[in-house]
């Protein structure tokens, strides 16, 4: 068979890459149960119905990014081109929301046809908080310090830097894209952006075009259409940034790329990845449960980007998996008739220490010292060498690569004695 290759787009990982990919993942798992967040596991395909529904079928999204198919009774399905609209979805399906608070967390792959770029993949990662039925600025700054707790933990906060923004309610959308379409018919720009003027006119302030951007630099603001209502939100969130000395950019041409979001916007962004330096974003989306079933639901999410936080923490914090290169035990043997004593004794010091990584050695039958030369250029801590002589006394070779000695011990002191090491 020939071309025998991925498809354009995707990854795969290996390696270093699983090392930091693992370690990411339990730190964020662990600061998520810290803050009471439950998991929540969604199907990677869904009707492309609630997509158009929710998302809006003018947008760039839907339009061109997302993958749709026709199962075999003609029915449209997408996958996933993020899952903010899978846990609505699921939450209306079980009745997961009426009268109840929920802080959900989810990890999984996502998909979205977008042109391959250094951190960007057409399957691609996403850990994603979503927070329904608090209705407070207190659970959009839970959600911020959270996020910002775990830059700081993966040493990468100094790399990153909280964008945020308010868009205000839906009627001060209204207004402000008014006046924003106003702005930009007196002046001359291509139709592929007079068409997003009359589909999103929003989704104009993020758009890298130089041009554009001198343009917007005289363009009115949206901080300044917010309602009452709005600017004391924002307000109070600016507040406990400055009293907390958390870090931020108060941005106000951004916006989020999908049309349900309403008040609070945020992005963590970074330079060090290039143009597309976005690491995590969110904001408020208050009225897409209710767009669904007519029932108002407060709501809040965002969503981090794996590959790119590996990237990030990559080039920051390599001692983040030091410690992960390293065998804490290799067991070999002086020769072949030894194979089933070390089959033997590794499956006891497997029962015995569950959570360290022991490995046995089934090479050819070198002498013993080139087999221990061999293994020593592997980040090994520990070697346990079982020999003719030594394992008919009962006894087997413990060669301390950490603290450079080599010692016997009978089984039983051997255990008494990895114990002691392993706990330092």
């Amino acid at each position: 068979m020939k071309n025998i290759c991925r498809i354009r787009g995707t990854k795969d990982y290996f390696g270093e890459d699983t090392l930091y990919w693992q370690k990411i993942e339990k730190k964020i798992k662990e600061i998520l149960n810290n803050y009471s967040y439950n998991e929540i596991k969604t199907p990677i395909l869904e009707k492309t119905s609630i997509f158009s529904y929710s998302i809006g079928n003018n947008t760039e999204t839907f339009e061109k990014e997302m993958y749709t198919l026709k199962d075999r009774r003609g029915n449209s399905i997408s996958l996933r081109p993020e899952n903010t609209i899978g846990c609505v979805r699921a939450g209306i399906e079980n009745n997961l929301f009426y009268g109840k608070e929920q802080r959900f967390w989810y990890f999984g792959p996502m998909f979205r046809y977008e042109r391959p770029q250094y951190g960007r993949y057409r399957q691609f990662h996403q850990f994603g908080v979503e927070v329904f039925g608090f209705s407070g600025i207190e659970i959009d700054i839970e959600v911020i310090v959270m996020i910002n707790r775990l830059f700081k933990e993966l040493g990468i906060a100094e790399d990153v830097l909280l964008n945020i923004n308010s868009i205000g309610s839906i009627e001060s959308r209204k207004t402000y894209s008014e006046e924003l379409v106003n702005f930009f018919k007196k002046n001359d720009i291509k139709d592929k952006y007079k068409r997003l003027l009359i589909s999103n006119p929003l989704r104009i302030l993020d758009k890298k075009s130089l041009y554009i951007q001198n343009l917007l630099k005289k363009a009115p603001s949206i901080i300044d259409y917010l309602d009452n209502s709005s600017k004391k939100r924002f307000k109070k969130l600016v507040n406990f940034l400055n009293e907390e000395n958390i870090m931020y950019k108060v941005n106000p041409r951004l916006v989020r790329g999908l049309d349900y979001y309403n008040d609070t916007v945020f992005e963590w962004i970074t330079e060090r990845l290039g143009s597309h330096g976005t690491i995590c974003a969110g904001g408020r989306y208050d009225s897409l449960v209710e767009y669904f079933c007519g029932e108002k639901v407060p709501a809040i999410g965002c969503a981090i980007g794996m590959e790119r936080i590996i990237l990030l923490t990559k080039s920051r914090n390599s001692n983040l998996i030091k410690d992960d290169f390293y065998i804490d035990i290799y067991l070999l043997f002086e020769d072949m008739t030894l194979k089933s004593s070390l089959m033997s004794v590794s499956e006891r010091i497997r029962s015995i220490f569950p959570k360290l990584k022991i490995k046995n050695y089934y090479g050819s039958n070198k002498k013993i010292n080139r087999k221990i030369k061999k293994i020593s250029k592997n980040f090994v801590k520990i070697a346990l060498i079982i020999t003719k002589k030594e394992y008919k006394l009962n006894k087997i070779i413990v060669k301390n690569f950490i603290e450079k000695h080599q010692k016997k011990f009978s089984l039983k002191n051997l255990v008494f004695y990895l114990k002691k090491f392993f706990k330092n």
